[in-house]
């Protein structure tokens, strides 16, 4: 998870960078693309590819096409608001993976985790601060993002259930790709990469890839609910990057609120770990391991 906090953080600030010459399908096209090299070359290198199966496809199809939409309302949230309040935005994934983990995941709502959605969500507002007589569109995309990336944790820890990371990651980017190509052309044109948008581009898709991977393997050791709290870490470096890169000046409200959307995944994870020290041996259930 250091190493997924570190490249999706690096990841913001070269998307900040490119956001005024290419669009959001862009950027996702020519991330993957780059994502795509990466992974078949190292993968090839390893002798790994033998890896990558066919069996799972839609469930490959239904992860990639909820994490396309929340990258894409991501990278767009990522040029209209603070990185901060994005990212504080971006923290109630966790929240979502409470609410949506039964359908998925079979995973019961206890009154915990009921308690925990609740303290969350006023986290959610204090960050937003919502005017309901002005609609912010950077603001519902990154509450948008946050869905689509708690569509995404959620069916990755379901593939992790006998899918490699190697299959996980060479469909992620090969989807994508093709997602953003067609969603790139549809208005009949696409930007190419420039001699100042390009290194930032490469930094995308090089970032994109390794936080990925390990997201995924993050997601191999531990339960979902475990393993997206410990991301919380990135609000503090996403608002000093803010500051120092951007000039954005520090709210304490959104600290207010990510402190509260925190404190909720934190009453979350100690239930969980409870529940896993109470498991009788040989139930069947991971242990979360750090």
């Amino acid at each position: 998870m250091v190493g997924s906090i570190t490249a999706f953080t690096t990841m913001a600030v070269a998307g900040r960078m490119v956001s005024g010459a290419h669009d959001t399908f862009e950027i996702m096209t020519w991330r993957s693309l780059v994502g795509l090299i990466l992974v078949v070359s190292v993968a090839g290198a390893a002798g790994r590819l033998g890896e990558i199966r066919t069996d799972r496809l839609g469930q490959h199809l239904l992860r990639n096409l909820f994490h396309f939409t929340g990258q894409n309302l991501w990278f767009y949230a990522l040029a209209l608001i603070p990185l901060a309040q994005l990212i504080a935005l971006e923290f109630t994934s966790p929240i979502w993976v409470i609410l949506l983990g039964p359908i998925f995941l079979a995973e019961r709502i206890t009154r915990v985790r009921a308690f925990c959605a609740l303290l969350g969500f006023t986290g959610i507002l204090i960050v937003a601060r919502p005017d309901f007589g002005h609609v912010d569109l950077g603001v519902l995309a990154a509450a948008g993002s946050a869905i689509g990336f708690a569509g995404s944790i959620i069916m990755t820890k379901a593939l992790t259930r006998g899918e490699s990371i190697v299959s996980i990651l060479f469909w992620l980017t090969l989807m994508q790709l093709c997602f953003g190509l067609i969603c790139a052309l549809a208005d009949g044109q696409i930007a190419l990469p420039t001699a100042e948008t390009l290194p930032w581009l490469a930094i995308i898709g090089f970032c994109g890839v390794t936080a990925h991977m390990c997201l995924t393997m993050a997601l191999s050791l531990a339960s979902a609910n475990i393993v997206v709290t410990i991301d919380f870490s990135r609000l503090p470096v996403m608002a000093l990057a803010g500051m120092l890169i951007f000039g954005e000046p520090l709210n304490s409200l959104v600290f207010l609120g990510g402190g509260l959307i925190l404190l909720a995944n934190w009453i979350n994870i100690r239930a969980a770990n409870r529940a896993a020290r109470q498991q009788p041996v040989g139930a069947g259930t991971v242990t979360p391991r750090y």
